[in-house]
Order: structure tokens, then C-alpha cells, then sequence
């Protein structure tokens, strides 16, 4: 599990759900912290202060390019799609607070 500290937790939970299609599977309201998943990776969202060098959690997507034009349609900040050997193609996408994640998709050997 990838932890991401955020400066709202009600503003980040509701982005991670509603823009990026996170399942919030647990929230406890008096330590501060909930838990999501997509696709099989959970992440954790805590109160605090964004740390730069924390973990980046990888999202597994069917159509990366698909994912990132329908992101910036609807305001988040994502990076250029960018494919390794033929085999992935990754997107990196920010949270309001700074946090990165990334979006994968693996590429059928051809």
C-alpha cells in the first residue's frame, strides 16, 4: 500500500473517487485516514503534509491514452504518455497536493 499525505482529506478522498475511480474501502474519521483501491492497488490517504519523496502507486488501466484524455478534460494535471519498448505505456498523474501516481498499461507482445 502506497501512502499519500494530503492537505484535505474530504477534498483528496473525493478526487481519488470521483476523478480518478478509487473505491474507498475503509475511512476512519478520528485518526484522520482512509483507504482506497483500483484494480488491485490500495493506496491510503492520510491528513498531513505532501511529502515530495514518498511512493508512487502504479495503476493498472486498459487504454492509457484514453485515461489521459478523459483526465485532462476534466482538470487533473497529468504528464505526456510515454511507451517502453513496446511492452507499457505509463502516464504520470498528480493529485491537487503534488502526489504522483501511475497509470500502466501493458502492451500486447505484438
Amino acid at each position: 500500500m502506497v501512502w499519500y499525505h494530503v492537505r484535505d482529506l474530504a477534498a483528496a478522498r473525493r478526487f481519488y473517487k470521483e476523478k480518478l475511480g478509487f473505491t474507498e474501502t475503509f475511512f476512519d474519521e478520528q485518526a484522520d485516514w482512509s483507504k482506497l483501491e483500483r484494480n488491485g492497488m490500495e493506496i491510503a490517504l492520510a491528513q498531513g503534509e505532501p511529502q515530495e519523496d514518498g511512493g508512487v502507486a502504479h495503476v493498472d488501466v486498459t487504454d492509457v491514452k484514453a485515461a489521459a484524455d478523459e483526465l485532462r478534460q476534466s482538470g487533473v494535471e497529468v504528464g505526456v504518455v510515454f511507451e517502453l519498448h513496446g511492452e507499457m505505456r505509463l502516464l504520470d498523474v498528480y493529485d491537487p497536493d503534488g502526489n504522483r501516481l501511475q497509470f500502466a498499461q501493458e502492451l500486447s507482445a505484438g
